[in-house]
This record gives structure tokens, C-alpha cells and sequence, in this order.
């Protein structure tokens, strides 16, 4: 009776590790990913990009634009602000904004077009999430006059870009990211010293529109998504 019943429980057992084994290679064996995952793949990756990148990623040295004509053109990177809280990196009204919404952290770098001519900043605001800068950016204001504020460097040719030199800012959307701009002239110019009737110069603020909008491309750029769970073997 005794050899009977301990037959019966090295069955069992035997029966008991065979199936966990099997449950244990079913959860660890490499499959396809599934749409949803790869989604999500995409959405972590591009996510920290802004602490997994060096900053000269995040704000290459040069950065192509279109000049007059269409004509290819590029902005030199003139420096890279240290990272600095999202309320100190913008105009107070925009501060409320995206530190009501979870904003972790602003970087900024400042550009001159291939001319010289403009000083260019831009600013990427860091949300906690994608949905979060979905909400910040419904509540963010579309005047020109507020945005980013300007990054000089002493002894460039940027060193008089300040606040009131700005003549325009604006800002674009991009994963988790809101990506600033402003633009100004390397002459110091301020904006409310330019009459009303005197129109902005007309690659101004083109070429910082499309300075930032390529730096928010880089940033959101969508990641290529390995096939399988394990890499590229399922």
C-alpha cells in the first residue's frame, strides 16, 4: 500500500514540473509582438530619448532649413543651456501651463542661421507622458509675443538675444515633447522698436519655424520595432 501511494505522488509530481515546465516555455519563448506592443515599443523609446541621447542629439550642430528661393540652407548650433526647471525656461503664462500638466524638465539650445543675420532658440518642453503634452499643448495660448525664453551666449554673436528682442515665437507637438522657437536679428534689435508698417525680414521666422520643426522630428522620429518579443528571431 505504501509503494502504491508513493508511486502515485512521484506521478503526480512528475506530472506537476512536465506542466510548469511547459507553462514556463510558453512565457519565455520569443513571439511575434503584437500591434498594441509595438506601439508601446515606440512610445518608450522615443520617450527617453531626452536623457538617453547626449544633448548634442537632442540639438545637432547644424540643422538643414529653406532659405529664399528654397534654396538648402543650414543653422549652426552657437550653444546648449544646462537643463533647467520647465517654469524658469518659458514666459510665466506658458510656466503655469506646463507645470500644471506634469512638465519635467525644459532644454534649450540657441541657433544662427547660415547668414548670420538670426538668432534662433529652441526650447523642448519634457511631459511626463504623450497624453499629458496632448493637454498642455489644448491650453497652451497662440500668441507670438510668449514662449521659450532666449538662450545667449557671451562673446557669440547671440550675447544680445534677450526677451525683448524675440520678434516671434511658436511651438509644435512631437511624442511626449513641445518643441519652442523664437527668433530674432543678431543686431539686437528689440521687437518694439520695428515700426508696425516694417515688415519681419522674410526668412526670419521660417527658418526658425522649420529649425524647431526638425528638431521635433528628430525627437519623434518613430523607432524601428524589433519582430519578436526576444529581437529579431521569434
Amino acid at each position: 500500500m505504501f509503494v502504491t501511494l508513493l508511486s502515485v505522488i512521484v506521478v503526480v509530481s512528475s506530472v506537476v514540473v512536465l506542466l510548469g515546465t511547459i507553462g514556463l516555455f510558453a512565457e519565455t519563448r520569443s513571439r511575434p509582438l503584437t500591434p498594441a506592443e509595438q506601439s508601446q515599443y515606440q512610445q518608450e523609446e522615443i520617450a527617453r530619448r531626452w536623457q538617453a541621447w547626449p544633448a548634442t542629439g537632442v540639438f545637432p550642430e547644424e540643422v538643414k532649413y529653406l532659405g529664399l528661393d528654397r534654396a538648402q540652407q543650414y543653422a549652426r548650433r552657437v550653444g546648449i543651456a544646462p537643463e533647467t526647471e520647465c517654469g524658469k525656461g518659458v514666459d510665466a503664462s506658458v510656466a503655469g501651463v506646463l507645470q500644471s500638466h506634469g512638465c519635467l524638465t525644459m532644454l534649450r539650445a540657441t541657433y544662427i542661421d547660415q547668414t548670420a543675420s538670426f538668432v534662433i532658440t529652441v526650447g523642448v518642453a519634457v511631459l511626463k507622458d504623450e497624453e499629458s503634452r496632448v493637454s498642455a499643448a489644448e491650453e497652451l495660448t497662440q500668441d507670438d509675443r510668449v514662449g521659450v525664453l532666449p538662450v545667449a551666449f557671451p562673446g557669440t554673436i547671440t550675447e544680445r538675444f534677450g526677451p525683448d528682442q524675440r520678434q516671434r515665437t511658436g511651438w509644435v507637438v512631437a511624442g511626449p515633447y513641445i518643441v519652442f522657437s523664437t527668433a530674432g536679428y543678431a543686431d539686437g534689435r528689440t521687437r518694439a522698436a520695428i515700426p508696425p508698417e516694417e515688415i519681419l525680414h522674410s526668412e526670419l521666422w521660417p527658418a526658425a519655424k522649420s529649425v524647431g520643426n526638425q528638431i521635433a522630428y528628430f525627437l519623434a522620429d518613430p523607432p524601428k520595432v524589433p519582430p519578436c518579443t526576444q529581437g529579431n528571431v521569434c
